[in-house]
């Protein structure tokens, strides 16, 4: 064995795949350019407008698109979603470019709009993107493929928001802004050297109307049984923990007796945490399957949670730590078992199918935490939230060993 095979043979097995490796090179400057952005924007009108209603719209526009979520999958199945990604890039690349534009408060407009642009295309490329890795990996490699995109997700968020507000800080705007343009510019171009064979999408001839189309991935997930009882698990599992989302200002301020900003240590921590649950993810995906992997994940989040209804910083920021590593095991079990279990021509509108049902309960969850939180012991809510969780963490794991099943 050669020295350049024995490294390569080190490497996660998806590595292996000369397309995959492509695709993982696109990968990186979408991240940079999308957690550059994303908190410059609301810092950007905050700044415009002295506003911070003004700023919370901007987490709106960027919520919004969820709706747009199953049209969007639908899109993604119904084209070639190599070339989708690289069009789709080099939009939002212009798109952003626009932002050049924007020079006082009157302008604020232009800034949602991208905003709204920049959230859409965040949708259509994890529905893209699930149609691409399907095709490009083996199902044993389904893991492996998805642990190596969550580290580098999650490592990016650990670093880019800091260079993007540093360089905001130093520069100004602009400089944010050409940077996550040519970032976007970069991946439209990597786009178009990836190495697949894709899957055709369905005879047009052969489809059932629009509605009953645009719904199939909501039917594939209620109808595959594993499938949809751990998006139920996920559902109710991330739902519970929008109320702790709501509840982190009071458990530093009132429980930990610490300043609000103390908040950018801990998403550091979690930040930490979350890079090794993504390295280590396919490990413990291939040695307890993906349903044991996504209990085992909720099981970290809750015990993570647990310091918080204490007063010890420091075994906070060890729960924050260890919340970081079981999310990725969370979601690269079951990014791997929706792909396993989905057939390529509804890759698109089972990944869009899921984000909407997994997203919206944490997003009213955070809405009704943050309306109880005036009159509520913010106690109450974590314990409440440890339970809820918990208990997903039961839900998910199977009483009795369930038979392999295939996409057809």
């Amino acid at each position: 064995m050669t020295e350049a095979e024995g490294r390569l043979r080190r490497r996660p097995v998806a590595w292996r795949h000369r397309g995959f490796r492509q695709l993982t090179r696109a990968w990186v400057f979408t991240n940079l350019a999308d957690s550059a952005l994303y908190l410059m924007l609301a810092v950007w009108v905050k700044d415009l407008t002295d506003s911070d209603s003004a700023a919370a719209m901007v987490l709106v526009a960027l919520g919004v698109p969820a709706l747009a979520a199953p049209f969007l999958g639908h899109l993604a199945d119904q084209m070639s979603r190599k070339r989708l990604l690289a069009f789709t890039n080099l939009g939002i690349a212009l798109a952003v470019l626009s932002l050049l534009f924007v020079d006082s408060a009157s302008r604020l407009w232009l800034i949602y709009l991208v905003t709204f642009s920049y959230g859409c295309v965040g949708y259509l490329t994890a529905s893209s993107q699930s149609g691409l890795i399907r095709d490009l990996l083996a199902d044993d490699e389904l893991a492996s493929g998805n642990g190596v995109l969550s580290t580098l997700d999650q490592g990016f968020r650990l670093v880019s928001p800091l260079v993007g507000t540093a360089l905001y800080v130093a520069v100004g705007p602009e400089a944010v802004v050409v940077l996550t343009a040519a970032c976007f510019g970069a991946t439209a171009m990597l786009m178009t050297r990836v190495e697949v064979d894709e899957t055709l999408p369905a005879d047009p001839g052969d489809q059932a109307s629009y509605w009953a189309e645009l719904a199939a991935g909501f039917r594939h997930l209620a109808r595959t049984p594993t499938l949809g009882t751990l998006t139920v698990v996920l559902a109710a599992g991330f739902g519970a923990a929008g109320f702790v989302n709501a509840a982190v200002f009071p458990v530093m301020e009132q429980g930990l007796g610490v300043d609000a900003a103390t908040l950018g240590l801990l998403v550091s921590f979690q930040g930490l945490g979350a890079v090794i649950g993504g390295a280590t993810s396919s490990r413990l995906v291939a040695r307890f399957g993906e349903r044991r992997s996504v209990g085992i994940g909720m099981a970290m989040v809750t015990i993570g949670m647990i310091p918080m209804v204490g007063t010890s910083l420091a075994a906070v920021v060890v729960g924050i730590g260890v919340i970081g590593l079981g999310i990725p095991w969370i979601l690269v079990a079951y990014s791997t078992l929706r792909q396993r279990l989905t057939p390529s021509r509804l890759q698109g509108r089972a990944a869009a199918a899921a984000n909407v049902v997994i997203n919206v309960p944490q997003t009213l969850a955070i809405v009704a935490a943050a309306a109880a939180i005036g009159w509520l012991d913010y106690r109450l809510i974590v314990l409440a939230t440890i339970v809820l969780v918990a208990a997903a963490a039961v839900m998910a794991h199977p009483l009795r060993p369930e038979a392999p099943t295939v996409a057809s």
